[in-house]
């Protein structure tokens, strides 16, 4: 009798990464995530129950660049997993191989807001980095489990493959809001905005992880009129309420990315976070035509 093969438990902390690590690793792969989608992943509480589950982890998957740096740290120390340990095997920071925006040139301090020393850690939706972050994932799967390189290998060519046959398919919609100005609520889409060509002319928060002051929604507001800025992007864990004044006050529409799977019940892996997202933004610039 042949024995079963233990799959390897793959564990992320968003679940956007642990549905690319589904896609690479198939069925050799069991894959929970820390997080949830509709969450904010700076601030996933560090319940003792996550402990329990990186303690069974074969492979720890993290944004890195400082994202999860209030709540994962104590996490990992706390699972008394020695596989998952940063720099051991079973600890991959996906961010290694990401070519990193808005590296501060400054030296960083609080009264610059939430700033990220070490660049934007929000890169995993548009698909160059996405193709970046699976061919690390498998190589680190291959590294761990080296009886499933062929499938690996053959998941990776299948995942890029898919994601070029999609890229291709939504290129007549995303050709529509290319050289768009935008304004968004925190400064974590430059990934999508560089990938889409969106101009970024303002934040609804003054910095970085600091709320919105009366001032500065004013000032917000008079740039919207003044440029005639479609949308106002934010993520659905954020506070309406000033989105909202602002949008009545211009005409401009809230519209609400998703940044992770699982953000609506509807998103379940990649495919659908990048249809989602390019699909209510299309439609948006159409009801403003």
């Amino acid at each position: 009798m042949v024995a079963l093969l233990a799959a390897l438990h793959v564990v992320s902390s968003i679940p956007t990464l642990g549905s690319l690590a589904k896609e690479v690793g198939g069925n050799r792969v069991e894959v929970e995530s820390l997080g949830k989608g509709y969450q904010d992943p700076h601030f996933v509480e560090p319940k003792p129950n996550l402990m329990l589950v990186l303690n069974r982890a074969d492979l720890l998957l993290h944004v890195g660049l400082e994202l999860e740096i209030g709540w994962l740290p104590p996490l990992v120390l706390g699972s008394r997993n020695p596989k998952i340990q940063p720099g051991e095997l079973g600890n991959l920071d996906c961010s290694r191989s990401i070519p990193v925006l808005d590296v501060p040139t400054t030296k960083v301090d609080r009264s610059m807001g939430d700033i990220h020393p070490q660049g934007n850690p929000h890169y995993w939706i548009p698909p160059a980095n996405a193709k970046i972050i699976a061919r690390e994932i498998e190589q680190r799967l291959v590294q761990l489990d080296p009886d499933g390189r062929a499938e690996y290998e053959k998941n990776l060519a299948k995942f890029n493959g898919r994601v070029d046959a999609s890229v291709k398919a939504w290129a007549p919609m995303i050709a529509r809001v290319r050289g768009l100005k935008i304004v968004t609520y925190h400064k974590s889409w430059s990934y999508v905005s560089q990938w889409l060509r969106l101009e970024e002319i303002g934040y609804v928060e003054p910095k970085p992880g600091i709320p919105p002051t009366p001032s500065h929604t004013l000032e917000i507001i008079n740039l919207i009129m003044t440029d005639k800025i479609p949308v106002i992007l934010v993520e659905p864990y954020f506070d309406l309420k000033t989105p909202k004044f602002i949008a009545e006050k211009t005409g401009s529409t809230v519209l609400s990315f998703y940044p992770s799977v699982g953000g609506l019940p509807e998103i379940k892996d990649y495919f659908a976070l990048f249809d989602s997202n390019i699909g209510a933004f299309v439609a948006a610039m159409k009801a403003k035509a």
